[in-house]
């Protein structure tokens, strides 16, 4: 039996994205969802409806934090006044988590607003693990961070980037947000193995799962979080969890997003999918 430590965090079940336009519905504890994930920077210092919401949401659900502007793997000196800010939003929402990304998203100063893949090398390894520790430090909790999709690799690249995530999980004690979707649309972008990118994960610091929809544009995918959960996709989910306890599961959709309904029927088929494993 794979290890449960998961650094101590729970298991949520099966869950979405906050968003507004749901609102009514969230707020009448709609069945079929467990728990929702919010975007750290959309309530970041916001004290208007986001953030009401998010309140409302939080006494009656779980949430999780997911951040997009940690860049953790830039050369630029961390935002310790955003993490300290993040720390004070986790604890006043009572957050499960917070997790964010490896990757940077700028240099000097300037923000690209995009998730930038990083040189997977020895050097950018012991770069990010320095990192981590500083940003769990003022977090004052451990951070999950996931496998971001990408369309471009650097030729100085040493370190498969499972192994990397699998090195950097164990040498700074963060946890793994592992996207299935993301491992497929690499794999299919640079032509390696997403089952066995995801055998080389340590299955006791993966804390939760994202899914989502991807578009294949014949040469190539993109991440594009704006439709269902594509067949291979749904596959390798299946192998994901017949590799790890149960662990909670997170629904993305972030563009042309569809009636509530249709994210909770797509939420059952995950747990269809979890129940058929076993």
């Amino acid at each position: 039996m794979p290890g449960t430590d998961r650094l101590g965090l729970p298991e949520l079940g099966f869950g979405v994205g906050l968003r507004s336009r749901h609102a009514d519905q969230v707020l009448r504890r709609p069945s079929g969802v467990d728990w929702f994930e919010v975007i750290t920077e959309n309530v970041l210092d916001n004290g208007g409806y986001a953030r009401y919401l998010l309140d409302q949401v939080a006494e009656r659900f779980p949430v999780v934090l997911h951040g997009v502007s940690l860049s953790i793997g830039s050369t630029d000196p961390l935002d310790l006044d955003y993490l300290r800010r993040v720390e004070r939003l986790a604890t006043g929402v009572g957050a499960a988590w917070v997790s964010d990304h490896l990757c940077w998203t700028g240099v000097l100063g300037l923000n690209t607003h995009d998730l930038l893949p990083l040189p997977l090398t020895e050097e950018s390894l012991r770069h990010v693990v320095r990192r981590v520790r500083v940003a769990q430090d003022v977090l004052e909790r451990p951070l999950v961070l996931e496998n971001p999709s990408t369309y471009l690799a650097f030729t100085e690249s040493t370190v498969p980037e499972s192994e990397f995530l699998a090195r950097l999980a164990e040498e700074s004690g963060c946890g793994l947000l592992l996207d299935v979707n993301n491992v497929y649309v690499s794999a299919v972008n640079h032509e390696f193995d997403p089952y066995d990118y995801i055998r080389t994960l340590p299955a006791d610091r993966i804390v939760y799962l994202h899914l989502a929809g991807h578009t294949d544009r014949g040469t190539h995918l993109i991440d594009t979080h704006d439709q269902p959960v594509a067949d291979p996709v749904w596959d390798l989910y299946e192998f994901t969890t017949g590799l790890l306890p149960p662990v909670s599961v997170l629904l993305e959709w972030d563009d042309r997003i569809p009636p509530f309904g249709v994210l909770t029927a797509e939420l059952d088929k995950a747990r269809e999918r979890t129940a058929r494993v076993g």
